[in-house]
């Protein structure tokens, strides 16, 4: 690879090649509206499908699974299943089942994208008697036995988005894995997420993305106001951390193919002081982030009113488009720059950004594969304080970048892919690695 020097007075001269790729946006256009709306009225019939009750837990987690196997011969279904002991709003031991359909990519197979929402629901119970310790109200004996728990827009509407997208991408072949999965146990404490990015991490799977959706069934809340063309998402510390470029990913993949609908990033993890299965795979270090509606209608929510009728598939079919375009592009595009050094350990140790001379900013990346699936890299800068990546330069299929007379000191610099189908990856930010005074302070 050839080593490019740039002068900052042309910054703006050279843009990456863009355009909507037909598989895109076939996928976005593919969406019906027509199917989100079946199968959130279907799961919602189900009675109850907290993850403590079995019969109506078993018997959607069963219809979801033959959903994903008529889709597609290419989708592997399977059940993964954990063993959970009695502790908190899990009332009983049991097995606890998450439904998981996976369909194989190509050149990236490695790569995984997850898509996911959990299918269990909740239709809180409260104490006659009044709260017991801790000030808590509820009877979780009595709401797990609950029959009465639809749970449409918290979650049939996610799983919605999950069984669409996954009967639309298994007609064809991805260059990455994508994974298709419907959680239980969130309501009860994350117990089928973290319990798959425990196994994935152990693993050490590619997971570059989980597009978690919880939420996403309602277009207007109990105080009256209605929001339509908006949908939240929710991505971890810290600024450049890989969920947080999930994130802006999201947006502008949003804006280039689904222009009727604002991706809205949410700079926190979740909606305050609250948590989904996003939440586990962040933590593991994964890109994860969660779609949510920005007008919850806490009225119904898991409650027996979180009905059909109280629910709006038309904006649930939206946020479906939404997470077509980034999904689809995530599929087809080359895997973002690797920019950090690491130990043997595969810790991040420095970032391959330096000052030159001492006037100059020096980038380094590896080259990303396939190599022959990249027509190039494209340096992104913004200003620390700035949310959103401001300033773009195409560099060419090069690993090292010099711009001259230019400071590291009070912007963000990224790289990201650029194949050859003119799909970009997510941008991978030079960070800085927290120094240990500590550790090499002299007593």
């Amino acid at each position: 690879m050839r080593f490019l020097i740039w002068l900052v007075p042309v910054l703006l001269a050279a843009q990456t090649p863009r355009g909507l790729h037909p598989a895109v946006s076939e996928l976005v256009e593919g969406v019906s509206e027509e199917r989100v709306s079946a199968v959130m009225k279907r799961l919602g019939e189900f009675g109850s499908r907290n993850t403590n009750y079995e019969p109506g837990n078993k018997a959607s987690r069963e219809w979801i699974a033959e959903q994903f196997r008529s889709f597609s011969p290419r989708l592997e279904v399977h059940f993964d299943t954990h063993t959970i002991a009695k502790q908190g709003r899990i009332v009983r031991d049991l097995e606890l089942h998450n439904v998981v359909a996976t369909l194989p990519g190509t050149t990236q197979r490695e790569q995984e994208i997850i898509v996911c929402a959990h299918y269990d629901s909740l239709n809180v119970i409260r104490r006659k008697e009044g709260a017991v310790a801790g000030g808590d109200t509820t009877d979780w004996v009595a709401t797990a036995d609950a029959p009465d728990a639809p749970g449409v827009s918290d979650n049939a509407s996610g799983v919605a988005l999950v069984l669409e997208l996954a009967r639309l991408m298994s007609q064809r072949e991805w260059p990455k894995t994508i994974v298709f999965i419907a959680f239980s146990g969130e309501e009860q404490g994350l117990f089928g997420s973290r319990g798959y990015a425990k196994a994935a991490k152990e693993a050490k799977r590619k997971i570059v993305g989980v597009f978690n959706s919880d939420i996403i069934g309602n277009d207007y809340a109990g105080d009256g106001r209605r929001v339509t063309d908006l949908v939240h998402v929710f991505s971890g510390d810290p600024a450049d951390s890989s969920s947080r470029a999930l994130a802006r990913y999201v947006q502008e993949t949003a804006g280039r193919y689904y222009p009727a609908m604002k991706a809205n990033t949410v700079f926190r993890s979740d909606r305050f002081g609250r948590g989904g299965d996003h939440t586990p795979f962040h933590d593991a270090g994964y890109a994860a982030i969660r779609f949510t509606t920005p007008v919850e209608h806490y009225g119904f929510q898991h409650s027996a009113g979180d009905t059909f009728e109280h629910a709006s598939p038309a904006y649930a079919a939206r946020v479906v488009r939404v997470n077509a375009a980034a999904v689809g592009s995530l599929a087809l595009a080359p895997p973002a720059p690797q920019v950090m050094r690491t130990n043997s350990e595969g810790n991040a140790t420095a970032p391959n950004l330096g000052r030159g001379k001492g006037y100059d900013a020096v980038l380094k990346w590896a080259a990303v594969e396939p190599v022959e699936e990249v027509a190039g890299y494209s340096i992104k800068l913004r200003s620390t304080t700035a949310p959103d990546w401001e300033r773009e330069i195409f560099a060419g299929n090069v690993t090292e970048y010099k711009l001259r007379n230019y400071s590291i000191d009070d912007v963000v610099i990224g790289v990201r892919a650029v194949g050859k189908n003119g799909i970009e990856s997510p941008v991978s930010a030079y960070t800085l690695v927290p120094r240990n005074f500590a550790a090499s302070a002299v007593p």
